[in-house]
């Protein structure tokens, strides 16, 4: 659950900073994180729900197939960032929590990642690297010119001349930095018109997209941005809006509204969100539209939870539950509040139901099993937290936590080497590999030469940036 994460770091949602953020986009975003590891190691705030995961997931399936990226093994990883944005790095996509609290339909999140599908399916990114590379070379050859002119200036005591140099010098950055902009706009384009062809593909409407567009346009227009449109790696919104609104109002999907179980799963991921990252006042907002809704009834047991009592929140959950009763993450809930009246055992059975009942075979439900199992105490409980936790960091390997939990458990059963190696796993992917080495050693000295998990502490050892764990 969102529960068990961080506070949002730095809240601010105002649409100048959606403004700002628009205006001064660069390279950044496009190239900063090339790995699954670095990811978490550089410290993007990465946001864990199994309900928000398993929605969004459901969004990307039809526009990836429609992308030929069904296959390619894209995981998309959620951002605890109040902006409005999303951007992919090798084969992740990231969208940000803002962007999935603020949309209002799922076609406008779906627009979204068909976009971010055309930078993947268009490999945008390396050919990205490679204008990189040329700019690099140009910026190079500029500067060397630029040297060669000074020094032409200093030996013939032609100020002017050596004032040139600089110039030439200081020009052929401008222009290295301005072909890379102009090359990203183009490739932004070329995204929003493939992003077009899956939605059609999949008899989905561009609406949403059009939405997203005017929503960054109002944005720049009410924060009174200036903005050079020589200087951003994105198009200005209007521009994107003129190129895609032909195509999106030529579709024959262009009136085609989200499905209803869709639209309310959507309700209630927003209403989530904004109870776990935004507080109190943000899900009244969204409950003041459809009070009596089944979105604003789950909304409702949240809040109840995580700032009432966890009698009121069980009496909310039962009846949601009563409602939908193959509902996972209803039970999810009523185990997180047992969880926190301290009853492990009862809360075991409840994440025990909603495991069954998980169509998206979740690792993170698995692990809520194996914590509540541990909570329990005895040596049966502990033996199948042992299992829970297992088959969790199995389904979901690079969850950190859960590597955690798993070693505290390993360690109550007394097996230490299991304890280190779990422990060196947790921290190597939460990017600390120097205790991942030391804690991968200490397993290694109690282990069999050869067995695997002794082939496993070595590839934690021999870990460098250049030879990346799978």
């Amino acid at each position: 659950m969102l529960s068990r994460l961080r506070p949002s770091i730095g809240r601010s949602t105002s649409l100048s900073r959606t403004a700002r953020g628009f205006a001064t986009l660069m390279l950044a975003a496009a190239v900063a994180i090339s790995s699954s590891v670095s990811a978490f190691a550089q410290g993007v705030p990465v946001v864990r729900d199994a309900e928000i995961e398993a929605l969004v997931r459901d969004y990307a399936r039809p526009i990836f197939k429609a992308a030929g990226l069904a296959n390619d093994g894209i995981d998309i990883v959620l951002v605890n960032d109040p902006s409005f944005n999303a951007f992919v790095t090798g084969r992740r996509l990231f969208i940000n929590t803002g962007a999935l609290v603020t949309a209002e339909t799922p076609n406008e999140i779906i627009g979204v990642i068909a976009h971010e599908a055309g930078h993947i399916a268009g490999g945008h990114q390396q050919k990205l690297r490679d204008q990189l590379d040329r700019a690099k070379t140009m910026a190079i050859i500029a500067t060397l010119l630029g040297a060669g002119a000074i020094v032409a200036g200093a030996t013939t005591s032609s100020k002017g001349l050596a004032g040139a140099g600089m110039g030439v010098a200081a020009g052929g950055g401008e222009m290295a930095q301005r072909s890379i902009l102009a090359y990203q706009r183009t490739e932004e384009i070329t995204a929003d018109r493939s992003a077009i062809t899956y939605l059609n593909a999949t008899g989905q409407s561009g609406m949403g997209m059009l939405k997203t567009f005017g929503r960054f346009q109002s944005a720049l227009s009410l924060a009174g941005t200036q903005v050079d449109p020589y200087r951003i790696s994105h198009p200005m919104p209007q521009e994107r809006i003129a190129n895609l609104e032909v195509l999106v109002k030529q579709s024959p999907f262009v009136n085609v509204v989200d499905p209803p179980a869709l639209q309310q799963r959507h309700d209630m991921m927003r209403i989530k969100i904004a109870a776990y990252m935004q507080g109190q006042a943000a899900v009244a907002r969204l409950m003041r539209k459809n009070p009596t809704s089944l979105a604003s009834r789950y909304g409702d047991a949240q809040q109840t939870y995580l700032y009432g009592n966890p009698g009121a929140a069980l009496i909310k959950t039962a009846a949601l539950i009563k409602e939908q009763p193959k509902n996972p993450y209803f039970h999810e809930l009523r185990g997180d509040i047992l969880m926190k009246a301290n009853k492990p055992k009862d809360a075991a059975d409840a994440y025990a139901k909603a495991v069954s009942l998980d169509p998206a075979h979740s690792g993170l439900l698995l692990v809520s099993l194996g914590q509540a199992l541990m909570a329990v105490g005895t040596p049966d409980s502990l033996k199948q937290a042992v299992v829970q936790l297992n088959n969790g960091v199995g389904r979901d390997k690079e969850n950190a936590e859960a590597y955690r939990f798993l070693a505290q458990a390993y360690g109550e059963q007394g097996d230490i080497p299991a304890a280190d190696l779990a422990t060196a796993e947790g921290h190597y992917y939460a990017g600390d590999y120097k205790n991942a080495k030391i804690f991968a050693m200490r397993a290694q000295q109690k282990l069999k030469r050869g067995e695997p998990r002794w082939v496993r502490a070595q590839d934690i050892i021999n870990y460098t940036p250049s030879n990346k764990l799978k």
